[in-house]
């Protein structure tokens, strides 16, 4: 009678073990209650841009109540972002600004999203960490060549680059007259911006621009501008606008250009000629002329007063 005994209890606690691991298993090959999960890698809750909070993507399978909430390193619960809250099945959407329960900003690091279900009474961690970064990067070794630029297409002097090196991974700005005029597309510890002397599509005007650089960084955190520095666009310059000559002598005048040639012409003359000192004789009789110094499309002008010989 014990030997039945025994074998009933066995084959009892044999059945019970296989309806429990047949349970277990069972609840392993049931889906998460939540998917899809997207989080925003990196943030800083005190700039002035689009990433000043941080989004916490999911997909429920089922609706429920939810709470959300975040934890530090060490699992300590430092906000709670939703309180029993009811979402419908599908998307979720939750935004977190990195500030604590009283409202201050939280130190930087790596946090975690917390989520319980109260309806199906399960609680997940996401494994993606959220960084709060504060920090703004700093421009360093910057430099920009040429500083006078001419950019009329003919592969010479057409641009300028801008050289920089970061104290983190950035984007880089180059600032024109106080405008945005170029971004570089990737975060990079170091990288140039070449500019053509463009805005949308239209050459700025021959002078002398300002020009500063800035850089941001993934969370948003934007550096300082650096000083100003002077970027002169030229096509051909004139060492003077007004010449006095006496009719028939000989006059030289400076002539800046990166073109290989320039056009001259004065009165009924004219001629190519390098750039550099540009040397052309006067009109014999007397009056006011204009000498048209021109390259790749590009003219200046200046004004040649003609006197007669003293006697």
């Amino acid at each position: 009678m014990a030997r039945i005994a025994s074998t009933v209890l066995v084959v009892a606690l044999l059945a019970a073990t296989a309806t429990a691991f047949a349970l277990t298993q069972g609840l392993k090959n049931q889906p998460a209650a939540i998917f899809g999960t997207d989080v925003d890698e990196v943030f800083s809750p005190i700039c002035d841009c689009d990433s000043r909070s941080a989004s916490i993507a999911f997909k429920l399978r089922r609706p429920d109540r939810l709470d959300v909430a975040i934890v530090d390193g060490s699992e300590r619960v430092v906000r709670t972002v939703v309180r029993g809250r009811e979402y419908a099945k599908g998307p979720v959407e939750i935004h977190w600004d990195g500030r604590d329960d009283l409202g201050a900003v939280l130190a930087e690091g790596d946090y975690k999203p917390r989520i319980h279900l109260r309806g199906d009474r399960t609680t997940y961690t996401l494994p993606n960490p959220i960084t709060i970064d504060v920090t703004a990067p700093r421009l360093e070794r910057v430099s920009m060549r040429p500083l006078v630029i001419s950019p009329d297409g003919d592969r010479r002097g057409d641009y300028a680059t801008f050289r920089y090196t970061l104290t983190e991974p950035g984007r880089g700005m180059l600032f024109v007259d106080g405008q945005r005029r170029g971004l570089t597309r990737f975060p990079r510890p170091q990288d140039s911006i070449q500019w053509s002397g463009r805005v949308k599509g239209t050459v700025l005007a021959p002078g002398v621009h300002t020009v500063r650089l800035a850089a941001f960084d993934p969370a948003g955190n934007v550096s300082e501008q650096t000083s100003p520095r002077r970027l002169v666009i030229r096509y051909v310059a004139l060492g003077r606008n007004r010449i006095n000559v006496t009719g028939g002598a000989r006059f030289a005048l400076r002539v800046s250009s990166d073109a290989r040639r320039v056009r001259w012409s004065l009165g009924r003359r004219g001629g190519l000629a390098r750039p550099g000192t540009l040397r052309l004789r006067a009109p014999l009789q007397k009056g006011r002329f204009t000498l048209t110094v021109s390259a790749n499309g590009h003219a200046t002008r200046a004004a040649v007063f003609v006197v007669e010989p003293a006697r």
